[in-house]
This record gives C-alpha cells, structure tokens and sequence, in this order.
C-alpha cells in the first residue's frame, strides 16, 4: 500500500509531540514531514502538565528521568489556589485520590457524614490525600502503593520547559524519519473540493500532502485563514484574554506544586523548574489595561525577574471543527482554554491520541472517522471548560467587576445540573472519558465553598466508632508514608539534576 504524505506546519510543542507520537506508532505506513520557520516564535508558556503526560511519555519510550533532566524538569503534586475562595483561603487541587472507598461506599460520602457537624471547616479533608500531604510537607519520591496496604501511592506531573521539551522531540523525531523544513507558508493552495492541496513556502518550494495538520497556534494559518472553520467564542464564560508571562529567579525551596493565585482582575501563576520560576498574570483587558497588569504582576514576584514581560493576547473558545476535510488543528490552533488547570499540553496530547486511534487506513473511512474525531474533540473541550469556569463561579472576592461578572454570570446547563446534585446530595455525575475526576471536583467545590446538604445512605452502613477509627487509621498511614519520602529537591538532585542548575 502506498505511504500516505502527511505534513504538519508548524513547532514548538504541538508540532514535535505530534511528529514524534505519529513516528511511533504510525512511521511505517505514513511519510512525515514538519514545517517551521524560526522566524516565528511560539507561545512556550505551557510549562506544567497534568498526570496523563507521564502516559504519552512512556508510550514514546521516553526515559522519566532523562526527560525531566532535559526539559529543567521538576515534580508537580497538584495545584494550590490561593484567595480563590475569600481573599486569604486557600486549597490544593492535588492529584491522585481521596482517602479509601470502603466496600461500596466512596470514601467521599463517608467524610460526608463524619463532618456534619462542622460544615465551615473543610481543611480536614484534604488530611486524606497523599498528594496534598506530600506537597505541603515539600516532599516527593516515586511510589505506586502505600507500603503494606492496598492504598494508592503519589500522582504526579511535571513542571518543565516546554521549549526545551520540544527541542528533545524534535531530536526523537528527526532520528525516527521525520523531515523538517525550514520555511514560512506565503500561500495555501486548495483544490477544486476545498481542501488543502498544497503549500507554497516564501522560498519558492511547494509541498503536497494527503494529510495536514495546523500546529501554527494561535494564528491558525490552515484550519482558520486557510479553511475558514469559524470559532464559538466562550468569553462570556470566561473573560480573561491576556496574560503577562516573565521568568525569575528561584526561591530557595522549589515547591513540587503549581501556585494559582487570584488578583482584582486575573490570576497569577507560579511555576518552578530547575533554573528558573515561570511566572504569569492572566487578566480580562476589560477590567484592567495591560500596563497596570504588568505593574501588578512585577509587584507581585518572589524573586528579581530575569527578562522583561511579554504579553500574549488569546481569545477562549473552540474551533468548531478540530479536522475540517484534509485539516486537523492540533494545540493553539484548534482553540484556547486558559491555564487555570494546566489544560494545554493534555490537549495537544488527547488530540494527538484521538488522531492514532481514528487514522483512516484509505480515502474511504476519512468521512465518518472525522465525525467522530470532531465529536469526542467538542466534548472534551467542554468538559473541560465547565470545570474551568467553575473556579470562576465559586469566588467570594467582593465586588471587583470581574468576579462578581463571574459569581453571577449564567452557566452552561451542563454545569447547572453538576452543581444543584452537588449541593443537594453531595453526588457527583462524570462521563467515563471526562478528564478531571470525581476527587478533583470535589476538592474545587469544597475548596471555594459548597458544602452538600447530605450525603449518600450508604455512608450510614457503618458506626460512629468504626468510622472515627477508620478514618483516624487513614490520616496515620498518610503521615507516616509523607514522613518517610526525601525533600523534593533532593530527589530531584539524585534523579535528574539538568545541566547548568546551580548548587
């Protein structure tokens, strides 16, 4: 059968995860070329990650270690949102579970009912994750069970540099036939169809494909100025549409977490690697102009900033087809969904996997095949979303403009329904696929506020005494596993320790 040309235009991240993923699994059947300029920069702000990537990782073959050496890569245990709820809470959203089901009944609704009579102290929960023990006390090192017992270890992901990550997989990539071409796209010629038949590079060379896939980001210079896919505009769901980003110095302790800390007119994030902090405030141009941003921003760091801030201007949202006829928009390109919950990798990763698994072996299967592509591709960006603008919703901060738009702004009815169950029952209802979990949802409600009215039934199957022992068993498990793993940058110095970080 002959080989199938597939062209992929454009880097960074999005580019070089798809060639290298592609390579891997579908190399023989498909040749692949990439297309990047170094004229045109990439947005490189993508510097932490969710569990999944550690997945992609290992499917490609990629030695833990080695990456995380390469990329500055340091350890990520979950998220804590700072003055989320009221100005001066704060909560993690760790990884990983929540205490122990016991039989058949979620350990959630068990705590459910054990805190009935204290229903404005929440902190208590998070007593049972491993994750969030962990990461308060600054601590990490790989583990899959808690010693002796049936209890899940620790969840993790990474911070890293996604520039640098790139540039490992475009070395992958390249040594698995890969072709790169230097170049800048001055016209996209299209057939008598509609679809894409060829790019014209401002150096004169042309090159066709069967297949193309727009990794140019935010410019979506196939999917959208080529095709003309349109765009649903969430905005009135979630406003903010710029962010600030500038690196620092690190502080003396690299916390094994990502820092969501909410300001009058945005958030701000903080993320460390090995040789630097990545820092950022995202905020609603409508509520607070660009340079005041960066005045709070600057105002803000730990440490002296080691470059000046470069603003990146987005607009949230989707396109409202992720492959449209011979064009499949993966990353920036096929829409935005603000970093609140390190959503960008996974995204360009999900699509990536999604395109593997419904790759047409001919011409003949392309049409349902994208129909389904584009079906899973629509659900999974709204799930997400929902669980975005939930944080949003959730605030307690006053009356500044752009929380109080957001406590009082309509909901997705998808949302609508999650929350009234939620308040009334304490239940929670996911799809099988949907990304975050229960426990994740969980620790944002309660995190910023809602606590349910009730709980299961099933949690009354047990006494007061076995439930107070069993849950007084938990909390000792976790913290005699915490008090036995190493300080995170320790074992980030005996695991990976990247070139040119000073002792």
């Amino acid at each position: 059968m002959q080989r199938q040309k597939v062209v992929i235009l454009g880097g960074g991240s999005a580019g070089w995860m798809t060639a290298a993923m592609l390579a891997k699994t579908l190399g023989h059947s498909i040749e692949l070329t990439l297309v990047e300029s170094e004229q045109i920069g990439t947005v490189g702000v993508g510097e932490a990650s969710i569990p999944p990537l550690a997945l992609f990782n290992r499917a490609l073959g990629i030695n833990e270690a080695e990456f995380m050496a390469a990329t500055q890569g340091t350890i990520k245990l979950g998220i804590q949102f700072e003055h989320w709820g009221q100005p001066g809470d704060a909560y993690l959203h760790a990884f990983g579970p929540m205490g122990k089901d016991l039989a058949l009944t979620p350990f959630y609704q068990l705590w459910l009912r054990s805190h009935h009579g204290t229903p404005d102290d929440v902190s208590d929960f998070w007593r049972y994750s491993l994750n969030a023990q962990a990461a308060k006390a600054n601590r990490f090192a790989p583990l899959q069970r808690i010693e002796g017992t049936p209890l899940a270890g620790l969840t993790h992901a990474y911070h890293f540099d996604a520039g640098l990550y790139a540039a490992y997989l475009r070395r992958y990539s390249e040594q698995r036939g890969v072709l790169r071409i230097e170049g800048r796209v001055e016209r996209v010629g299209l057939n008598h169809s509609g679809a894409i038949e060829t790019l014209h590079l401002a150096s004169g060379q042309s090159i066709e494909a069967d297949l193309f896939i727009d990794c140019s980001g935010i410019s979506a210079r196939l999917i959208e100025q080529a095709l003309n896919c349109g765009f649903e505009d969430w905005s009135h769901w979630l406003p903010c549409d710029r962010a600030w980003a500038v690196p620092t110095r690190n502080p003396e302790t690299l916390r094994p977490y990502t820092r969501s800390i909410a300001h009058e007119a945005g958030w701000q994030w903080q993320i460390p690697l090995q040789h630097r902090t990545g820092n950022g405030l995202v905020f609603s141009s409508r509520y607070i102009s660009e340079e005041d941003a960066k005045a709070v921003l600057l105002s803000s760091l730990e440490t002296e900033p080691l470059a000046s801030p470069r603003l990146i201007r987005f607009r949230v949202g989707r396109r409202r087809k992720q492959w449209h006829r011979n064009c499949v928009a993966i990353g920036l390109s096929s829409g935005f969904l603000e970093p609140l919950e390190s959503t960008s990798i996974h995204l360009i990763q999900s699509a990536i996997m999604r395109l593997v698994k419904l790759f047409p072996r001919s011409a003949g299967e392309v049409t349902v095949l994208r129909e389904e592509f584009n079906r899973q591709s629509r659900i999974e960006f709204e799930q997400i979303r929902d669980f975005i603008i939930l944080h949003y919703h959730l605030n307690q901060r006053g009356e500044s403009p752009l929380w109080q738009h957001c406590r009082t702004m309509p909901l997705p009815d998808s949302l609508t329904h999650k929350l009234a169950l939620f308040r009334q029952s304490g239940r929670l209802i996911r799809h099988q696929d949907e990304l975050f979990t229960e426990a994740a949802w969980q620790q944002v409600l309660l995190g910023q506020g809602m606590t349910p009215q009730s709980w299961n039934p099933m949690a009354d199957g047990v006494s007061e005494a076995q439930l107070s022992e069993y849950l007084a068993n938990l909390r000792t498990l976790m913290d005699h596993t915490v008090a036995g793993l190493p300080e995170h940058q320790r074992f980030l110095e005996r695991y990976c320790r990247a070139g040119g970080v000073p002792d």
